[in-house]
């Protein structure tokens, strides 16, 4: 069966546009105009009754074939509570104007399908259906009604395959946390053995070589890389879900910075940490969670910057009272389509992800978090550059 015409049936506008696609599609065929009048008044006496009932009718004219014979088939779908029968008026004189007539229905839906048999002599076949068919889906509209109707059955699709989409996202989304949440957990039982078994091994007192102290040395380091990952995993599966929990505590802001950059120090031996820190204030954080911040904000400044270069640490007090950080560093910088993502989930930039390994998550949550603080979190950056992240947080005395 090859769909040639639809037509939703709404209001009596309707009626006009179903009389007159089925008389056009009956004209095209070539039937003479008496079976071009009595198919089109069959049509609008369905359409008509049904327009009483309902306005969520649906008209579909189409070309059925069956063994080597063709059929000019009507076919209407709609619902009503109301209990129709073949014989209610409408319905009643259809059947007089066409050979075939079925209506069938079971809890409030209904069909009603009509036939008119072609004769030979129009000697239909795919190619003039298909014509038939390209004719109509490219006709200009009958009417300003009917381009209306049109635009907004294509607004309808979009919305519809719009709507589809975003549950598909979102279904796989909630898969893929799932996943990362069920993986990192599986991941931390080996991980935690292997580091307790490597210490031991670094702590016995029976006798160890130099190269083999070192390889242990090499284990424990990236036993603590891959420890890392596997938390930033945790950290996002719980983001996704709402259960990143936080011990918010008040702390000088200044005291907790200094000790910040005094472990980075020691972790980036070969970059220079400069600071010029601001007013101390007081503020309310979660001490291991801004650590991340930190953590994340200040390796990423070493890893994209050359070895000997510094990275410089600021504060102070913006417009609104909150404290504004600021971590400025040497490094390759980045484009302004770059910018647009940086924070997103698993983002990573073309060309950085050819020469820098990581997954694009750290700064995914250190945006997280700040946002969780009440802060907020944005990046100025020009290409080969350097780049300079800022966060803000919310001033005690001010909140």
């Amino acid at each position: 069966m090859t769909e040639v015409v639809s037509i939703s049936l709404e209001n009596e506008m309707d009626l006009v546009l179903a009389h007159k696609r089925s008389m056009k599609v009956a004209e095209k065929l070539g039937l003479t105009i008496a079976t071009q009048t009595t198919f089109a008044t069959a049509v609008s006496e369905v359409a008509r009754a049904i327009i009483e009932y309902t306005d969520n009718g649906t008209l579909t004219i189409s070309i059925e074939q069956n063994k080597t014979r063709y059929a000019l088939k009507a076919n209407v779908i709609f619902n009503t509570e109301i209990k129709l029968t073949a014989g209610d008026e409408g319905f009643y004189y259809a059947q007089k104007l066409v050979p075939e007539f079925e209506l069938t229905g079971q809890n409030g839906g209904y069909v009603i399908d009509m036939k008119l048999g072609l004769p030979r002599s129009l000697k239909l076949d795919a190619v003039k259906i298909g014509i038939l068919r390209k004719f109509f889906h490219e006709e200009l509209p009958l009417n300003a009604y009917e381009e209306i109707k049109r635009r907004n059955s294509h607004l309808h699709k979009l919305t519809a395959e719009q709507e589809e989409e975003l549950r598909r996202t979102k279904l796989i989304d909630e898969k893929k946390t799932e996943f990362i949440s069920i993986a990192s957990h599986e991941l931390k039982t080996p991980l935690t053995v292997l580091k307790a078994f490597t210490q031991m091994a670094k702590t016995t007192k029976e006798p160890v070589s130099d190269r083999l102290r070192g390889v242990l040395n090499k284990i424990d380091l990236q036993s603590n890389k891959l420890n890392s990952l596997v938390q930033q995993l945790l950290d996002i599966s719980r983001a996704e879900n709402g259960n990143l929990h936080y011990a918010m505590q008040q702390v000088k802001l200044n005291s907790f910075i200094a000790d910040q950059l005094a472990v980075m120090q020691s972790i980036m031996p070969n970059h220079t940490i400069n600071s010029a820190l601001g007013e101390d204030i007081d503020v309310m954080i979660d001490i291991l969670r801004m650590e991340q911040v930190f953590s994340n904000l200040l390796g990423n400044a070493a890893k994209y910057s050359r070895t000997n270069t510094s990275v410089e640490v600021s504060s102070g007090l913006n417009s609104e009272g909150h404290i504004t950080i600021s971590i400025k560093d040497q490094g390759i910088g980045m484009s302004a389509d770059t910018m647009t993502s940086i924070f997103d989930k698993f983002y990573r930039a073309e060309d950085v992800s050819k020469t820098h390994a990581g997954l694009g998550m750290g700064l995914y949550i250190t945006s997280k978090i700040v946002t969780d603080h009440g802060g907020k979190i944005w990046v100025e950056s020009k290409e080969n550059e350097g780049s300079t992240f800022h966060f803000s947080l919310p001033n005690c005395e001010v909140a």
